[in-house]
């Protein structure tokens, strides 16, 4: 639900609003959870974006930190290829509206 947002603790301990932008599984069979970062005024002006090991557990979200610069690139190239559909599919309803 991009309309749920979810606070994290950074590394200082301090927390970090984020808006999630989608849940999307990956070719090593997990799923990642892509998080935009909010300042205090909930906008997000550089374009950052987290990305995070996600699964539940008795019903409820969990995150996990990435590990490796492996696990990393799987997760970060899984979601370039959904943003790039996900464009890709706006771009061919923009067109067929015209």
């Amino acid at each position: 639900d991009p309309e749920m947002s979810r606070g994290l603790g950074d590394v200082y301990k301090e927390e970090v609003k984020c808006a999630v932008l989608t849940i999307f599984p990956a070719p090593n069979q997990k799923e990642y959870i892509a998080l935009l970062p909010l300042d205090e005024n909930g906008e997000n002006e550089d374009g950052e974006v987290y990305l995070y090991r996600y699964y539940e557990e008795n019903g409820q979200p969990n995150l996990d930190n990435i590990d490796s610069d492996e696990e990393y690139e799987i997760a970060a190239d899984a979601f370039d290829e959904l943003m790039d559909t996900e464009q890709f599919n706006e771009m061919e309803e923009n067109s067929t509206e015209e």
